[in-house]
Parts: structure tokens; sequence; C-alpha cells
């Protein structure tokens, strides 16, 4: 790479990996922990591409886009951010950022990202002044959080077609978030202050009802609600809806549970209906395909509680595992149910693994989660726990060193119970596992595992 890239963060060790990680791969670097000084720099004409913090100091940095821009309007800008909600996706579409990433990031792929930033010679006007953006920005309410891959490509999607001019069909599970997704395309796009008109199967039935409809809408957003469910006819009627949308054209968004091409494939969709209304297409990913934001997604309900009046209350590490561990056949909608009854009832400001199992033992498809897996070996878990490691990371690879974090998250736990299970005598513990005294020792020290010597009770 060649070019000069300016860094602002007000964490000193991401600008020190930044500043070294650019300089080794060719780059002139600037790093600085204050936007003014940013700002100044961009003024003066330095530097060929940007990346900034949201939060810093001494104000916004994507308050400070526009500004940027308006100086110097192609000059490429990488926004990162350990906000990581669709808000900050969107409000960085919304200025006009080359890229958005959430932290914590992966290096080399920030990397890719600023060499595609460096080559890109930015043509495309800005977009025109968002207003009362922030009017609705009650991002507390905001169900859709979460920081593992699949969530930040869907944000970086729904943020892309924010304002395109293109009916966009939106399909997941049930309790996935697909209504939720609707309602932002239109509460944060350019028809905000129009009407949002939710249709169901019911309303098109009469004859004259696309023309109520469209009537209703005045040229802002028309979702059909789980086309599916919707009769081929009024499959129909939406189609000629579309075609002749009368002097004020609305935006169509639709959702479907399901997958959209088996929906096709099996008629619930008439063909002609997914050619108008798969513009953009959004695919919402079920809750076992993002594990990793459950804790996440928790504890902003048990937050919710906590405002409501109810008392803090926090999850065990045995009680996160038991959700973890849960398919969610019902997604976030399911989840949040299970929370909210968990943060009323739980006995204590720590919500036990009995309480979650006592909850959670009617729920659909919990049986196999509280099974015992005697049968099953260890290997089997750890495989079923990589994969969908992997798959988190659809056809990226994971960051480099995965076999040292493998082996030291298994490591831990069993030195951990080895010790327990000894009393903490470690000559013990050694003969155990098998293993040199020194060897045990040593890795105690590496791992930073806490040796508590007690009297072993018989």
């Amino acid at each position: 790479m060649d070019g000069t890239v300016l860094v602002a963060d007000d964490d000193r060790t991401i600008r020190t990996v930044l500043t070294q990680a650019l300089t080794r791969a060719g780059c002139r670097v600037h790093a600085t922990s204050s936007l003014t000084t940013l700002m100044r720099w961009a003024a003066e004409g330095k530097g060929d591409a940007v990346i900034t913090d949201v939060m810093m100091p001494d104000g916004n940095g994507l308050e400070m886009l526009p500004k940027i821009q308006a100086e110097r309007p192609n000059l490429p800008v990488i926004v990162i951010s350990a906000q990581n909600t669709i808000m900050t996706a969107i409000q960085a579409a919304e200025v006009n950022a080359f890229d958005y990433l959430p932290k914590p990031f992966d290096l080399p792929d920030l990397m890719k990202r600023v060499g595609k930033a460096l080559e890109h010679k930015r043509s495309a006007p800005r977009i025109k002044d968002v207003g009362n953006l922030h009017a609705n920005d009650d991002t507390d309410a905001m169900p859709l959080i979460g920081k593992t891959p699949v969530m930040q490509g869907l944000y970086r999607v729904v943020a892309r077609v924010m304002n395109a001019d293109l009916p966009v069909m939106i399909s997941g599970e049930s309790g996935s978030g697909k209504s939720l997704i609707a309602r932002m395309l239109h509460d944060f796009s350019d028809r905000r202050n129009l009407p949002f008109v939710t249709v169901v199967a019911s309303d098109m039935i009469e004859l004259d009802g696309p023309a109520k409809i469209l009537a209703r809408a005045k040229g802002g957003s028309i979702l059909f609600e789980e086309l599916s469910d919707f009769t081929h006819e009024s499959q129909a009627r939406i189609v000629r809806m579309m075609d002749n949308p009368g002097d004020y054209s609305p935006r169509f968004i639709a959702t479907l549970q399901g997958n959209l091409a088996d929906a096709v494939k099996t008629e619930q969709v008439r063909s002609d209906a997914y050619y108008r209304l798969g513009g953009a297409t959004i695919e919402i990913p079920a809750l076992r395909e993002r594990v990793d934001d459950i804790p996440l997604l928790a504890q902003s309900f048990l937050t919710r509680l906590e405002r409501d009046g109810t008392p803090a209350r926090g999850f065990g590490e045995a009680a996160m595992g038991i959700l973890r561990k849960y398919s969610w056949p019902g997604n976030v909608r399911q989840l949040e149910n299970v929370v909210k009854r968990l943060g009323l009832t739980a006995r204590e400001a720590e919500i036990s693994l009995a309480e979650v199992e006592q909850t959670l033992v009617n729920q659909p498809e919990m049986r196999e989660v509280l099974k015992p897996t005697g049968t099953e070996n260890l290997g089997a878990d750890v495989e079923r726990h990589l994969r969908r490691y992997f798959d988190l990371h659809g056809s990226d690879l994971p960051p480099a060193g995965l076999y040292d974090r493998v082996l030291q998250e298994i490591e831990i736990p069993l030195i951990e119970l080895a010790l327990d299970a000894t009393a903490g005598n470690q000559a013990k513990c050694a003969d155990l596992l098998g293993m040199n005294r020194n060897t045990l020792r040593k890795k105690i020290n590496t791992l930073d595992i806490k040796v508590t010597r007690r009297r072993k009770l018989m």
C-alpha cells in the first residue's frame, strides 16, 4: 500500500497497533487522540485516507464527517466503533463514510479495507442533508444489536438500501426481527415523515383494497407482512398495485417467514410477485447462527427491566452457558420473553443455572440441551463448537492463531478443575493430569490460573 493514513482514536493501544501495521504495509501514518487535530490535518490537505473512532474526548467522529467531506470531498473515511448497533452503521452510511467496522476489529480485514480506500477515488456526490435523522434515534429501544460478523453484514446491507429507490424483500425465521428491519427502513429513510402502512392478507380481499392502501400511504412505505399468507389472487393485486402506484409512488417492502427461494419453488409466492418485490433482499440470521450475541442481547433486556424498576440482575457463567447452547427456535423474541421472565422471578442478583433450566424445561427443543451427554465424547462437543465458529466467519477465515486459542480454552478449565479436585495440591494435580510438576507450575503461571490451597472435604 502507498499513501498517508490519518488515524484518530482515544485508545493509545489501538493507535499504536494501527500505526505499526500500516507502517509495515508501506503507508505513512499520522495518529492522534483528538478530533480537532484530525480536522486540522484534513483541512491542511494531509492524508489519503482516514480511520476514526466514533466516541472521542472532544466530539463525535460521525458528526465530524460532513465537515471533513466539505473540505475534502474525495477523502475516504473508515469509521470504527465499539457501539455495535445497527444505528451506528446506518449513521455511518448517512454521512457517506467509505466503510464501517465494529470494535474489536480483525486487523487483516481492516488493512484490506484501508487498501481499497487508498485505491478508491471517490466520485459519488454527498448524500443530501439528513435533517432530523436523530429525532427518533432511541438506541436503547433497538433490539437489533450484535457484534458477530453475520450481524455486522446485516447492518451494512440495511444501511446501503435505506434510501435506495428499490422494493425490499426481508426473509427470516419467526421472531428474528423482520418487521423491525422494515420499520427501520422507513423511519430512517427520506420517507420518514410520510405514512408507514402495514398490510396483512385480509386487507387485500376487497376489490378496492389496493386503492385504499395507496391512498393511506401517500407516498410513504407499504409493508406486506408475511407474503406467503397472501393468496395468489392477492399477490396478483400487489403486482398490479406496484405496476400502477398512482401519483405518489410509495416504497414497497415485504416480509417472508423462511427461505425465499423455497417459497417461490413451492409456489407459496408467485414468481411475478417475487420479481417485483425482490429488488433488494435482506436475509436475517437466526439467533443460533450468532450465538456470541446472546450475552449482549440478554444483558440489554435485563437493563431495560432495571430501568423500569426491577432490581439489577445478571447471569452466572453456567446459566449463560445454557442460553448459548439452546437453539432458540423463536429467535430474539423468544430470548426476550425468557430473559424478562427470569429477570422478574430470580431470587438473587445472579440468575442461577437452576432458574434458567426451570424456565426453559418446557420450551421447544430444550430437552436435547438438558439431556445428559454421557454418550457423546468431548471431541464431538468441540467439533460442534468449532463448526459454529467457522460458520460465523462465512467465507472468511478466522484470525490467525486458532490452534493455540482452542487449546487454551480447553486447557484452562481442565487444570482449574483438576486443582479443585486435589484441593490445590500441585503435586497431586500434576499426577492426576499425568504431567511433570514443573510443567504444571509453568502452565499455571502462563495461563494466570489462581491456585487456592484448602482442606479437601471427604
